[in-house]
Protein backbone atom coordinates (compact mmCIF):
# COMPACT_ATOMS: atom_id res chain seq x y z
CA UNK A 1 0.00 0.00 0.00
CA UNK A 2 1.12 3.36 -0.91
CA UNK A 3 2.02 6.19 1.17
CA UNK A 4 -0.81 8.29 -0.74
CA UNK A 5 -3.15 5.52 0.11
CA UNK A 6 -2.66 5.54 3.71
CA UNK A 7 -2.42 9.02 4.07
CA UNK A 8 0.60 8.90 6.41
CA UNK A 9 4.07 10.78 5.85
CA UNK A 10 6.96 8.72 4.70
CA UNK A 11 9.40 9.52 7.10
CA UNK A 12 7.56 10.62 10.88
CA UNK A 13 10.97 11.60 11.97
CA UNK A 14 12.70 10.51 15.40
CA UNK A 15 11.08 13.97 17.76
CA UNK A 16 8.86 11.33 19.36
CA UNK A 17 11.45 8.74 20.57
CA UNK A 18 13.75 11.93 21.90
CA UNK A 19 10.75 13.06 23.50
CA UNK A 20 9.76 9.26 25.01
CA UNK A 21 13.28 8.98 25.74
CA UNK A 22 13.46 12.53 27.52
CA UNK A 23 10.49 12.14 29.82
CA UNK A 24 11.60 8.22 30.99
CA UNK A 25 15.17 9.70 32.00
CA UNK A 26 13.50 12.77 33.85
CA UNK A 27 10.95 10.40 35.69
CA UNK A 28 13.32 7.59 37.10
CA UNK A 29 16.03 10.65 37.91
CA UNK A 30 13.69 12.04 40.29
CA UNK A 31 13.06 8.96 42.18
CA UNK A 32 16.89 8.10 42.23
CA UNK A 33 17.24 11.63 43.64
CA UNK A 34 15.50 10.32 46.33
CA UNK A 35 18.68 9.27 48.31
CA UNK A 36 21.35 10.90 49.04
CA UNK A 37 25.22 9.44 48.17
CA UNK A 38 27.76 10.17 50.14
CA UNK A 39 31.78 9.46 48.21
CA UNK A 40 34.95 9.18 50.28
CA UNK A 41 36.10 9.78 53.55
CA UNK A 42 35.58 12.71 55.79
CA UNK A 43 38.09 15.31 55.10
CA UNK A 44 38.28 18.93 55.74
CA UNK A 45 40.20 21.59 55.09
CA UNK A 46 40.55 25.35 56.77
CA UNK A 47 37.08 24.47 58.47
CA UNK A 48 36.03 23.75 55.22
CA UNK A 49 34.34 20.18 54.50
CA UNK A 50 35.81 18.65 51.39
CA UNK A 51 34.83 15.01 51.69
CA UNK A 52 32.80 12.96 51.09
CA UNK A 53 31.63 13.97 47.56
CA UNK A 54 27.51 14.74 48.15
CA UNK A 55 25.02 14.27 45.65
CA UNK A 56 22.45 11.98 44.61
CA UNK A 57 21.01 9.20 42.75
CA UNK A 58 19.59 11.29 40.23
CA UNK A 59 22.85 12.00 39.13
CA UNK A 60 23.35 8.97 37.55
CA UNK A 61 20.99 9.24 34.87
CA UNK A 62 19.99 13.07 35.02
CA UNK A 63 23.00 14.20 32.93
CA UNK A 64 21.86 12.60 30.11
CA UNK A 65 17.90 14.66 29.81
CA UNK A 66 20.60 17.60 29.02
CA UNK A 67 22.27 15.40 26.24
CA UNK A 68 18.88 14.85 25.33
CA UNK A 69 17.97 18.37 25.63
CA UNK A 70 20.52 19.39 23.44
CA UNK A 71 19.54 16.99 20.23
CA UNK A 72 15.86 18.77 20.70
CA UNK A 73 17.26 22.15 20.79
CA UNK A 74 19.69 21.84 18.06
CA UNK A 75 17.85 19.14 15.85
CA UNK A 76 14.06 20.22 16.17
CA UNK A 77 14.38 24.20 17.40
CA UNK A 78 13.84 25.80 20.64
CA UNK A 79 9.93 25.37 20.13
CA UNK A 80 9.98 21.70 19.82
CA UNK A 81 12.48 21.78 22.85
CA UNK A 82 10.28 24.15 24.54
CA UNK A 83 7.47 21.13 24.17
CA UNK A 84 9.41 18.53 25.24
CA UNK A 85 10.20 20.05 28.52
CA UNK A 86 6.88 20.95 29.51
CA UNK A 87 5.66 17.48 28.50
CA UNK A 88 8.17 16.30 30.94
CA UNK A 89 7.13 18.46 33.32
CA UNK A 90 3.73 18.25 33.36
CA UNK A 91 4.70 13.97 33.80
CA UNK A 92 6.92 14.98 36.50
CA UNK A 93 3.78 16.60 38.13
CA UNK A 94 1.29 13.54 37.91
CA UNK A 95 4.04 11.46 38.88
CA UNK A 96 4.26 13.52 42.19
CA UNK A 97 0.30 13.43 42.80
CA UNK A 98 -0.13 9.98 41.78
CA UNK A 99 3.19 9.41 44.94
CA UNK A 100 0.51 11.11 47.05
CA UNK A 101 -2.71 9.79 46.55
CA UNK A 102 -1.15 5.90 46.99
CA UNK A 103 0.41 7.67 49.97
CA UNK A 104 -2.55 8.30 51.52
CA UNK A 105 -4.35 5.28 50.43
CA UNK A 106 -5.48 2.82 52.87
CA UNK A 107 -3.07 0.42 53.37
CA UNK A 108 -3.89 -3.56 53.22
CA UNK A 109 -3.52 -4.83 57.18
CA UNK A 110 -0.92 -7.58 55.95
CA UNK A 111 1.29 -4.87 54.17
CA UNK A 112 3.70 -3.47 56.49
CA UNK A 113 5.79 -1.38 54.42
CA UNK A 114 3.86 1.74 54.85
CA UNK A 115 6.68 3.51 56.42
CA UNK A 116 9.06 2.67 53.82
CA UNK A 117 7.10 3.46 51.04
CA UNK A 118 6.41 7.36 52.74
CA UNK A 119 10.08 7.17 53.59
CA UNK A 120 11.29 7.07 50.11
CA UNK A 121 8.59 7.97 47.58
CA UNK A 122 6.31 9.57 50.21
CA UNK A 123 5.01 13.24 48.91
CA UNK A 124 7.56 15.56 50.38
CA UNK A 125 6.69 19.08 49.32
CA UNK A 126 10.30 20.56 49.46
CA UNK A 127 11.81 18.05 47.43
CA UNK A 128 8.84 17.87 44.99
CA UNK A 129 8.96 21.69 44.45
CA UNK A 130 13.11 21.74 44.58
CA UNK A 131 12.65 19.52 41.66
CA UNK A 132 10.13 21.13 39.60
CA UNK A 133 11.90 24.54 39.53
CA UNK A 134 15.46 23.20 39.02
CA UNK A 135 14.26 21.06 35.91
CA UNK A 136 12.48 24.15 34.58
CA UNK A 137 14.86 26.72 34.77
CA UNK A 138 18.01 24.39 33.65
CA UNK A 139 16.17 22.90 30.81
CA UNK A 140 14.53 26.51 29.91
CA UNK A 141 18.35 27.62 30.20
CA UNK A 142 20.20 25.04 28.33
CA UNK A 143 17.83 25.15 25.22
CA UNK A 144 17.57 29.23 25.22
CA UNK A 145 21.60 28.99 25.83
CA UNK A 146 22.25 26.70 22.71
CA UNK A 147 19.53 28.24 20.26
CA UNK A 148 20.83 31.76 20.72
CA UNK A 149 24.70 30.59 20.24
CA UNK A 150 24.01 29.07 17.06
CA UNK A 151 21.69 32.08 16.13
CA UNK A 152 24.64 34.19 16.41
CA UNK A 153 27.73 31.76 15.10
CA UNK A 154 25.48 29.60 12.48
CA UNK A 155 26.13 25.84 12.76
CA UNK A 156 29.94 26.11 13.67
CA UNK A 157 31.67 25.55 16.89
CA UNK A 158 28.64 23.25 17.91
CA UNK A 159 31.24 22.12 21.57
CA UNK A 160 30.79 25.42 22.48
CA UNK A 161 27.07 25.33 22.59
CA UNK A 162 27.20 21.91 23.72
CA UNK A 163 29.30 23.00 26.64
CA UNK A 164 28.31 26.25 26.77
CA UNK A 165 24.55 25.52 27.18
CA UNK A 166 24.93 22.94 29.56
CA UNK A 167 27.36 25.01 31.97
CA UNK A 168 24.59 27.57 31.97
CA UNK A 169 21.88 24.49 32.49
CA UNK A 170 23.10 22.20 34.32
CA UNK A 171 24.57 25.55 37.39
CA UNK A 172 20.79 26.96 37.93
CA UNK A 173 19.76 23.38 37.83
CA UNK A 174 21.74 22.39 40.84
CA UNK A 175 21.76 25.41 43.04
CA UNK A 176 18.33 26.08 43.06
CA UNK A 177 17.70 22.19 43.93
CA UNK A 178 20.17 22.23 46.12
CA UNK A 179 18.83 25.57 48.09
CA UNK A 180 15.28 24.43 47.96
CA UNK A 181 15.80 20.54 49.23
CA UNK A 182 18.70 20.38 51.29
CA UNK A 183 19.00 24.50 52.34
CA UNK A 184 18.13 27.57 53.46
CA UNK A 185 14.81 27.87 51.35
CA UNK A 186 13.68 24.91 51.69
CA UNK A 187 13.76 24.81 55.17
CA UNK A 188 11.19 27.83 55.01
CA UNK A 189 8.59 24.50 54.66
CA UNK A 190 10.06 22.19 57.39
CA UNK A 191 12.82 24.28 59.61
CA UNK A 192 15.32 21.82 58.63
CA UNK A 193 18.91 22.17 56.31
CA UNK A 194 22.00 20.75 56.07
CA UNK A 195 24.78 23.32 56.43
CA UNK A 196 26.63 25.33 54.67
CA UNK A 197 29.55 23.48 54.02
CA UNK A 198 27.69 20.37 52.73
CA UNK A 199 25.50 22.45 50.67
CA UNK A 200 28.61 24.03 49.60
CA UNK A 201 29.52 20.65 48.28
CA UNK A 202 26.56 19.25 47.00
CA UNK A 203 26.44 21.98 44.53
CA UNK A 204 29.80 22.18 43.12
CA UNK A 205 30.54 18.28 42.86
CA UNK A 206 26.95 18.01 41.37
CA UNK A 207 27.58 21.03 38.87
CA UNK A 208 31.46 19.82 37.97
CA UNK A 209 30.13 16.01 37.69
CA UNK A 210 27.69 17.27 35.52
CA UNK A 211 29.55 19.06 33.04
CA UNK A 212 32.36 16.37 33.29
CA UNK A 213 29.69 13.72 31.88
CA UNK A 214 28.46 16.06 29.16
CA UNK A 215 32.06 17.20 27.41
CA UNK A 216 32.92 13.11 28.20
CA UNK A 217 29.63 11.74 25.87
CA UNK A 218 30.76 15.04 23.33
CA UNK A 219 31.15 12.56 20.89
CA UNK A 220 28.18 10.40 21.39
CA UNK A 221 25.93 13.57 21.35
CA UNK A 222 27.67 15.14 18.00
CA UNK A 223 27.08 11.65 16.07
CA UNK A 224 23.52 11.27 17.63
CA UNK A 225 22.79 14.55 16.51
CA UNK A 226 24.58 14.28 13.07
CA UNK A 227 22.67 11.12 12.44
CA UNK A 228 19.02 12.80 13.41
CA UNK A 229 19.47 15.73 10.87
CA UNK A 230 20.15 13.14 8.12
CA UNK A 231 16.88 11.77 9.05
CA UNK A 232 15.06 15.14 9.82
CA UNK A 233 13.31 17.02 7.44
CA UNK A 234 15.30 20.21 6.59
CA UNK A 235 12.03 22.51 7.29
CA UNK A 236 12.18 21.44 10.77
Amino acid sequence: MSTLETGQPKHQGNYDIVLALFCGLLLISNIGATKLIAFGPDFSLGGYQLLPILTDGGAILFPMTYILGDVLAEVFGLKKANRAIFTAFALSVLMSLTFFIVDLAPTAGDWDLKDSWHAVLGFVPRIVIASLLAYLAGQLLNALVLVRIRDRWGERRLWVRLISSTVVGEFADTVIFGLVAFGPVGAILDGESIGFDALLNYVVAGWIYKVLVEVALLPVTYNVIKAIKKRESPTL
